[in-house]
């Protein structure tokens, strides 16, 4: 147990070192804050990348408790803030870059305007499996692309944690969404709305033909990259729109060109790391919020529980991509 004022949390201290889990100083809500007790913990890739040493653009130094994604309650309302009391169950992207601490840990202080209202029918461990990935989805969705009814809609690894959020966000909006993925992953994508195209057996034309009749399709959300976004580009229609949430290769613009098309990255991170725009993805989790109680969005949660004990099984679990749904870190137990 942990000493009053302080907490248990689970930190990394060098490159690929293993999870420590440690007594630490409680944080303190400070001005504009609340402190979270955190209920569950989601595991992105990025994770992985940080505790590598692999994610300089995360600006994360160890030693460093991770973990961006959580949700909870809210345990303590700091000076300014009006929209939160204690007792309120809450979700968001919060931390674990920018030298913030992350959610391993049984408390966080953080951004009030970060967080969200949990539906009461979304468990922890649901909610914290959504932010960084829905966030995702929806900046490149909507704020880039600005997705609209009856849009012919690729979306690149759609069975992925951004990829499944991006599927429901354009049903959602009516458009007539297809996506790339293995078969085993087929009937998942299916059951959503969408129409698989099995990445394995068709090539970028293959599928054009198919399913464009060689035109291309209006939007293309790559989230995967590399050789998959220069398919991307190839694949969009006349006047189309290109969105990555890794298109931080070289690539070769000239078939966007030849189709008057357009690109926009998405760098989810950039609110936490710079401070500007922490509102708005406090708001884009309102409207995940929304789809949730309207049926138009489902979690897929990995169905492997872990706590603060096995952080390094979770992390294993991610590493393998393996993991039936988004991977959670637990603090109190669900059952």
């Amino acid at each position: 147990m942990s000493h009053q004022g302080n907490m248990q949390a689970v930190v990394v201290e060098n490159v690929d070192g293993p999870f420590v889990v440690k007594d630490i100083p409680r944080p303190v809500a400070g001005p504009g804050q609340v402190l979270v007790e955190i209920q569950a913990s989601g595991v992105n890739p990025l994770d992985l990348k940080i505790r590598a040493g692999k994610a300089a653009h995360a600006k994360q130094p160890l030693p460093a408790v991770l973990g961006i994604d959580l949700a909870g309650i809210v345990a303590a309302v700091g000076p300014g803030v009006t929209e939160w009391s204690m007792g309120d169950e809450v979700f968001g992207m919060t931390g674990g870059v920018g030298g913030v601490q992350g959610s391993l840990a049984q408390y966080a202080s953080v951004d009030a305007s970060l967080l969200a209202r949990k539906p009461p029918q979304l468990d922890m461990r649901e909610a914290a499996s959504l932010p960084l990935a829905f966030i995702t989805a929806w900046e490149g969705l909507v704020d880039r692309a600005h997705v609209a009814k009856d849009m012919r809609v690729l979306v690149h690894g759609g069975a992925g944690g951004i990829g499944y959020m991006a599927i429901q966000i354009a049903r959602a909006f009516g458009a007539q969404v297809f996506s790339t993925v293995s078969a085993s992953d087929a009937e998942h994508v299916r059951e959503r709305g969408t129409v698989p195209i099995d990445r394995h057996l068709l090539s970028v034309n293959d599928y054009l033909q198919m399913h464009t009749s060689g035109d291309g399709f209006d939007m293309v959300f790559d989230t995967v990259g590399g050789e998959v976004l220069d398919g991307s580009f190839k694949s969009v229609a006349r006047f189309g729109h290109v969105v990555s949430a890794l298109g931080w290769g070289t690539h070769s613009l000239a078939p966007l060109s030849f189709s008057a098309g357009t690109y926009s990255g998405v760098f989810t991170l950039l609110p936490l790391l710079t401070g500007v725009g922490k509102a708005h993805h406090g708001e884009i989790l309102r409207e995940a919020a929304k789809l949730f109680e309207t049926g138009q969005l489902l979690p897929r949660v990995d169905p492997d529980h872990f706590d603060l004990s096995s952080v390094e099984q979770a992390h294993a679990r991610v590493a393998s991509s393996q993991g039936a749904g988004k991977v959670v870190v637990e603090f109190v137990a669900e059952r």
